[in-house]
């Protein structure tokens, strides 16, 4: 119960590198995900989450229309814009330990890999937040 292999959310959806941003955003609201990780084959690329994508389109003050925007974010690659070297954690690692990696490096999720370095879920703050809320219940007398 106190390790993340418990609390992941496993097999997370992801999304190949050589897709655009736009089917990226377009994944992101069909699945209602904020983060998606980006993979070269069976290897892990990078991830790519909602926020890296609305720093990455261009600002609403720019001079390009909609359809302009639409068709930059649809010939740009999800490389452009992912984390290349996400955090990593495996599924035996502490539940504490991974939530204190989350709090001190402000992030919103990490990846879990196997052995060979395969992803085989990742671990979000909204999943920590359920460990905790169930670790705290089943303290109560």
């Amino acid at each position: 119960m106190y390790k993340v292999a418990h609390w992941m959310t496993p097999n997370p959806v992801t999304i190949d590198k050589d897709a655009t941003i736009i089917e990226a955003m377009h994944l992101m609201k069909e699945k209602n995900i904020r983060r998606l990780p980006v993979m070269d084959g069976q290897k892990i690329a990078g991830i790519l989450t909602e926020k890296m994508v609305l720093d990455f389109k261009p600002s609403k003050s720019t001079s390009l229309d909609t359809w302009e925007v639409h068709y930059f974010l649809a010939k740009t690659p999800v490389t452009e814009a992912m984390n290349p070297k996400p955090y990593r954690v495996t599924p035996d690692t502490d539940l504490a330990s991974c939530a204190q990696l989350i709090h001190d490096r402000k992030l919103n999720g990490v990846l879990v890999i196997d052995s060979s370095d395969h992803l085989v879920g990742i671990l979000t703050t909204t999943n920590a937040l359920e460990a905790l809320i169930a670790i705290c219940k089943s303290q109560t007398p």
